[in-house]
């Protein structure tokens, strides 16, 4: 199977982990053939995770080469020393400036090599002369072997350890569920039969959205803690401050059926499930990443101005229009406060449109998720807000109203106290 992303996706994995993919097995060890014939058995172990697509192993490929290695014994009876061995070596077959030339205003480096029949010939490879401290000169095949081999065409290494990578992409589950699925996998049928010395880590986009998410769920809290005593400052009361922070999980809920709306699973992992494992599998193919997270947070300032519209009406009904607490003045400040927060809602949710109808589109993959966020969550607390914050408060916003009189009755001398708070109030 095969997922097709986006190339702005594709360069953030690639900066937050150094792998273009979303998950990545890596393998690391000493030697090249083992490594590659272990990868190979991670690769099938990975296949059979479901949810697993673009499986791929590190491209290394046999290319020929000549290896050269030093006697040192022999090298040490001319005084030389594998350093002074491998200078020659590569003098003769990458170059070395030795000068440069002045043409007009432009600088050019001279280089001294070998010419290219001469590359690519290990005869001529093996008669290289190395000078030796007395002045005289040894060829190459005198003090070193040269044969004609073949050998990776890279060597990857990772902290000082060569490696290899196996690495994937997740389609129709969610990244975690599938993440550890892999590692349950290769903790039970490859770590048992690694050589000592062989060890197996994971990282990929999942590592880094791991550590995101935690961040931004310590952030998230900390936001709607700062609201809440924000709120309570500006409505001094935290009975009124709880009833505007009710809208979050208003919001939540749609924001919720949102996203189990647009990331449906396969047909195919539905057809071969029973129908109690439909509800987890249709879950599970929901994948929070950091943008969603962005957009919960974005909603809890969006839906909490929206209650404080409302509930901050209420009281200003009552302590300067004469309001007295009762369902007609919970009724008259709910329509008047209607139309903006209607406007709030459709401005936020107009803009956001074209994030969310192009979800496959270049440059939109990122913002794509906090638009289905926001706008679920604008929606459905947009409708339950007309319903239950003045529910709520008539519920319990008396003590609200109380206290705004006895605020008012206080700053209000004796006879020249309103009449409706006068006979409250005694």
């Amino acid at each position: 199977k095969v997922n097709i992303g986006q190339p702005i996706s594709h360069r953030l994995d690639h900066m937050m982990s150094g792998i273009r993919s979303q998950i990545a097995v890596k393998l690391y060890g000493r030697d090249i053939e083992e490594l590659r014939d272990r990868g190979q058995d991670i690769a099938e172990v990975m296949a059979e995770v479901p949810g697993v697509v673009d499986l791929q192993i590190e491209p290394q490929v046999d290319i020929p080469q000549v290896r050269v290695t030093i006697r040192r014994q022999e090298a040490a009876r001319y005084g030389l020393a594998p350093a002074d061995v491998a200078k020659a070596l590569e003098t003769a077959l990458q170059g070395r400036t030795v000068s440069q030339v002045l043409e007009g205003q432009r600088v050019f480096d001279l280089v001294v090599w070998f010419d290219e029949e001469a590359r690519n010939n290990i005869d001529a490879i093996r008669s290289t002369l190395v000078s030796t401290p007395d002045g005289s000169r040894v060829a190459l095949g005198t003090v070193a072997d040269v044969v004609a081999t073949q050998g990776p065409n890279t060597i990857n290494r990772e902290n000082v350890q060569r490696r290899i990578v196996m690495q994937c992409n997740t389609a129709g589950r969610d990244l975690v569920s599938v993440v550890h699925d892999i590692q349950a996998a290769v903790e039970a049928e490859i770590v048992p039969i690694l050589m000592d010395g062989y060890f197996v880590e994971y990282g990929g986009q999942f590592e880094a959205r791991q550590d995101a998410n935690r961040r931004l769920l310590l952030l998230g809290s900390f936001a709607t803690a700062a609201i809440f005593f924000l709120l309570y400052k500006c409505l001094d009361s935290w009975q009124a401050a709880l009833q505007v922070m009710a809208n979050i999980p208003q919001a939540a809920m749609g924001s919720v059926v949102a996203l189990l709306l647009v990331n449906r699973p396969t047909a195919e992992s539905l057809a071969e499930s029973a129908w109690w494992e439909i509800p987890g599998i249709w879950i599970g193919a929901t994948d929070l990443s950091v943008a969603h997270w962005v957009g919960f947070i974005t909603l809890i300032g969006i839906v909490s101005r929206n209650g404080i519209m409302m509930i901050s009406h209420y009281i200003h009904l009552m302590k300067y229009e004469g309001e007295v607490f009762s369902e007609q003045m919970i009724i008259r400040g709910s329509l008047e406060r209607l139309a903006p927060v209607l406007m709030t809602a459709l401005t936020t949710i107009i803009g956001l449109v074209p994030l969310a109808l192009g979800a496959g589109q270049t440059g939109k993959e990122i913002l794509h998720p906090l638009a289905i966020v926001v706008i679920g969550g604008l929606l459905s607390s947009t409708l339950l807000d007309q319903i239950v914050t003045p529910a709520l408060f008539y519920k319990f916003g008396r003590r609200v109203y109380e206290k705004v009189g006895e605020e008012e009755y206080a700053e209000i001398s004796g006879p020249s106290a309103p009449l409706h708070l006068a006979k409250q109030f005694q």
